[in-house]
């Protein structure tokens, strides 16, 4: 069997921060390590236990879970921690900031258990998470404030039928939907988004969207 994996709970607010660890660590597959209550101690704890992944809330007293997302998984970062934010719809340019600063994926804090626990899953085994209903909300609407001038979607090293997919990825839309709207298989979707991720030096899909809307890709 292998061993579970390891997950630290960041959130102020108590009640959530044990609830969330209560149905984490109800699972054979999971476990939680840690739990604390601001971004400062979320940093200093996932560099002393080193967990598999991080549930970071975003506002938070000391240093917010944008900023301790950063500390954790963004560009530099010796040994990156995956991290998943919870948030809620009113803080999406919040989390536009946190999956610019190296955060795997995000869930609202209303979603069900099931999803929470899929959420945790999926970002551990190196894939991202982010939900296609809210991608075009949450990142659409806050890439042009930050999007740089300079650079046009000529000089983006990748073929016309890896940008038709590079844009499809960043409108929200899953490996399934992306073969059926180009009319071909899902393994070569996935062969697509590889090759997307390797050209442009991506970690994952989440920052294959970010990447798409601040290059000009998706308006």
């Amino acid at each position: 069997m292998n061993a579970p994996v390891r997950v630290l709970v960041c959130d102020d607010q108590a009640l959530i921060r044990t609830g969330f660890a209560t149905i984490i660590d109800a699972q054979p597959d999971l476990e939680v390590v840690g739990e604390c209550g601001d971004g400062r101690a979320a940093v200093d704890l996932a560099r002393r236990l080193h967990p598999d992944i991080v549930v970071m809330d975003v506002r938070m007293p000391v240093l917010d879970g944008i900023e301790a997302t950063r500390l954790l998984a963004g560009a530099g970062v010796e040994h990156p921690v995956k991290v998943l934010v919870v948030t809620t719809f009113n803080l999406d340019e919040y989390v536009y900031e946190a999956l610019r600063a190296g955060a795997s994926g995000f869930l609202l804090k209303d979603a069900p258990p099931a999803q929470l626990l899929h959420g945790i899953r999926t970002v551990a085994t190196g894939a991202a998470l982010l939900a296609p209903e809210v991608t075009r909300q949450l990142v659409g609407r806050y890439a042009a404030r930050i999007r740089p001038a300079a650079g046009t979607p000529d000089d983006i090293a990748l073929t016309p039928r890896e940008l038709e997919v590079l844009r499809l990825i960043a409108d929200g839309l899953s490996n399934g939907e992306i073969a059926v709207e180009l009319v071909i298989s899902q393994e070569t979707v996935k062969t697509y988004v590889s090759r997307i991720l390797t050209k442009l030096g991506l970690r994952d899909r989440v920052q294959a969207v970010v990447y798409a809307y601040r290059r000009g890709l998706v308006t």
